[in-house]
């Protein structure tokens, strides 16, 4: 057992204020309503004192009494029980088997000398039924065998309203609306005196120890099981709370929520009714009086009243969590709820969360922190705050104050180790990965996502482009000199085309291809760049970059061109400027051709003819160095057959200039292919002469 602090015991009455000039004072009971203090006495005196509470800075209290005056009640036997009925001004007086009206501040007996008699015990009803808030419903333990009365009690009168009888002699008695809650000589019983039905409870043996009956709520019982169990029963005879384990010997039972205290021969014992466990221990020696008042808790001895003064809730959650019993904590802060105005509660409910989040974070319990700190409602900032340098160096940012956890940084929560550093760092990617797109980061989404940014980089992560070319807020300075200090200059990229800096961008990625910084991030970046600047909307930045990417390659690079969108061909990359631009690149032309004529089917004569002579060119090269007759027909040579067969918009006399074409002309009339068809001259153009003519 692990021990809380939840109470601390501060003396009321000494036992000088009680004796004055006596020998001897024996206190037998005590009641306590508002500032009043009752106590009774073995010689059939009851005291009235004033209690005045100071509170600590500690955050326990002390307590002052002043006695106010003392009545000799007029008879030879000890005042048995008090208890007082603000409402109607009285105290109610059990001694000598009969119970007297006095006046609350006088103590004197009212002037009707109504009184009850033939009491052996009392309770009053706190849950009345009767309705009138001008009395009060009192129920006793008759001295005549096996039976209970209810009384009607009002300032100057009693009236009785029932009698019921019990099937063992009831020893003590707790009421509840119509339900009176039992102990008789071998059991406890529930018994609803309106209807007559009774429910059996669990036994209990009265020679071996007092009986303990207690109403702890609305219809709700507290009783001294057997097995030193503090058991707890309802009016419909169930119990919805597991039992505490106390002393055998325990002599009285009081409730301060969450706890449950029991007081024995030598100790108060202090449980908690959330975990059931023990919480505290207090040595206390010849105690025979524990009662609870509205929350105040009464412990006396014969000579002394003392009170068990509650640590409020929040501290001893606060001092559970420096145990770090994190669990223990929860518990208790989920049963103050009910003690605790509602939006104070979920104030103060939400920074335990987070406290507790930062105690299993520090212990590597991720997912049990990341629950709480969901739960918690947790400004990421703070666990960002953690690792150094993560936040942007412009969030306006401040810890919370008091501070969530005793750590300086994460250097100082792993004290160095390079392992445990990297499994925070890991958590903490996830984390913020997770909660980037929830509500959780709204008004923080620069923040979060610079430092995912970050964390991503340093560990090389495949996520860290995944991030970039999706929507983001990563703040464009602290991020690029991040991802530059890190060699991930590919992303850098990709960052400063995300903040509409395309130029900047495409000129880092030309810096990787031609070797001047390096990145291995993708092998094909020059391929990724023509593809880039193909979709680009930025013409002049397409116009500046195009003699490089056909440098590099004229069959890729000229895709800039070709693979553009229809409308960008027509308006800013007319097909003149374009071919304009590939003259000095003979192999681009003639794909950029090829898309004018075959792809793009632009009857335009200039273009047909410009490409029949590239591909003229080309088989003449090819052939100059070859046996024309045996020479196979190479690509070009297929790819000019097919422009001269397909298209009229060539000028002929331009490719008859060439001085190989009449030869040419004649391979293409030997070549056995069924969709071949030879030319002649008509009127200065060539025209196709069918077959048979052949």
């Amino acid at each position: 057992m692990m021990s809380t602090k939840a109470f601390t015991l501060v003396s009321a009455v000494e036992w000088e204020l009680l004796a004055g000039d006596k020998e001897r004072v024996h206190i037998e009971c005590v009641e306590c309503c508002g500032k009043n203090l009752y106590v009774g006495t073995g010689d059939c005196v009851v005291y009235h004192f004033l209690l005045e509470e100071r509170a600590l800075p500690t955050g326990t209290a002390t307590f002052s009494a002043t006695k106010q005056l003392h009545r000799h009640l007029g008879f030879r036997k000890p005042v048995n029980e008090l208890r007082a009925a603000s409402a109607l001004n009285r105290l109610l007086v059990l001694c000598d088997n009969s119970i007297t009206l006095v006046n609350m501040m006088s103590l004197e007996p009212v002037p009707s000398g109504a009184r009850i008699k033939g009491a052996a015990a009392l309770a009053l009803n706190e849950n009345p039924v009767n309705g009138d808030p001008f009395c009060v419903e009192v129920c006793i333990i008759s001295v005549k065998r096996r039976t209970i009365q209810l009384f009607l009690v009002y300032e100057d009168r009693v009236q009785i309203v029932r009698e019921v009888s019990t099937p063992e002699q009831p020893l003590a008695v707790a009421v509840d609306g119509h339900f009176l809650c039992l102990a008789l000589t071998t059991q406890y019983i529930i018994l609803n005196y309106n209807t007559g039905f009774s429910q059996d409870l669990f036994p209990y043996c009265s020679e071996e120890k007092r009986p303990i009956v207690k109403r702890i709520g609305r219809q709700e019982f507290l009783l001294a099981g057997p097995g030193g169990l503090g058991m707890f029963a309802t009016v419909a005879g169930i119990s919805q709370r597991a039992p505490v384990h106390w002393s055998e010997n325990v002599i009285g039972a009081a409730i301060c929520f969450p706890y449950v205290i029991a007081l024995d021969d030598e100790f108060i014992t202090v449980h908690s009714m959330l975990d059931q466990q023990q919480k505290q221990t207090l040595p206390f020696k010849e105690g025979h009086i524990l009662q609870d008042f509205e929350g105040r808790v009464i412990v006396a001895t014969s000579k002394g009243v003392y009170i068990l003064v509650p640590l409020p809730l929040e501290k001893q959650i606060q001092d559970l969590l420096a145990s770090h019993r994190v669990e223990e904590a929860l518990v208790l802060a989920k049963g103050a709820r009910r003690n605790i105005p509602k939006e104070k509660f979920q104030v103060m409910y939400r920074r335990i969360l987070q406290q507790a989040g930062f105690i299993q974070f520090a212990q590597l319990q991720f997912l049990e922190a990341k629950e709480l700190f969901r739960s918690g409602q947790l400004d990421v900032r703070e666990l960002i705050s953690l690792y150094p340098f993560l936040l942007p160096t412009s969030s306006s940012f401040t810890r919370s104050h008091p501070p969530l956890h005793e750590y300086a940084d994460l250097n100082q929560l792993t004290q160095g180790d390079q392992e445990k550093m990297a499994k925070c760092k890991r958590f903490l990617m996830s984390y913020l990965n997770e909660v980037r797109s929830t509500e959780v980061a709204n008004g923080y989404k620069e923040d979060i996502d610079t430092a995912l940014l970050k964390l991503y980089a340093e560990a090389d992560h495949d996520s860290l482009l995944d991030l970039l070319v999706t929507e983001n807020s990563c703040l464009l300075t602290d991020s690029a000199a991040w991802l530059e200090k890190h060699n991930k200059y590919f992303a850098l990229g990709l960052l400063y085309h995300y903040n509409n800096q395309d130029a900047a961008a495409v000129q880092l990625w030309v810096n990787i291809v031609n070797g001047d910084i390096h990145d291995s991030t993708r092998s094909d970046l020059y391929e990724y760049v023509v593809d880039f600047l193909t979709y680009s909307l930025d013409q002049e930045l397409v116009w500046k970059y195009a003699d490089w990417v056909l440098q590099k390659s004229e069959e890729v690079g000229v895709q800039v061109f070709t693979k553009r969108p229809l409308d960008e061909q027509q308006s800013s990359f007319s097909p003149d400027s374009v071919i304009t631009c590939l003259k000095k690149y003979p192999k681009a032309l003639v794909k950029y051709l090829e898309h004018l004529v075959t792809d793009r089917r632009l009857q335009k004569e200039e273009y047909h003819t410009q490409l029949a002579l590239l591909y003229l060119d080309e088989v003449l090269r090819q052939r100059s160095g070859a046996d024309s007759e045996a020479a196979e027909a190479t690509e070009a040579q297929l790819k000019l057959r097919r422009l001269l067969q397909k298209s009229d918009l060539y000028r002929v006399h331009l490719l008859i200039d060439r001085s190989a074409l009449a030869s040419e002309m004649k391979m293409y009339k030997n070549l056995d292919h069924m969709d071949q068809r030879p030319f002649h001259l008509k009127n200065g153009k060539w025209l196709e002469r069918p077959l048979k003519a052949c």
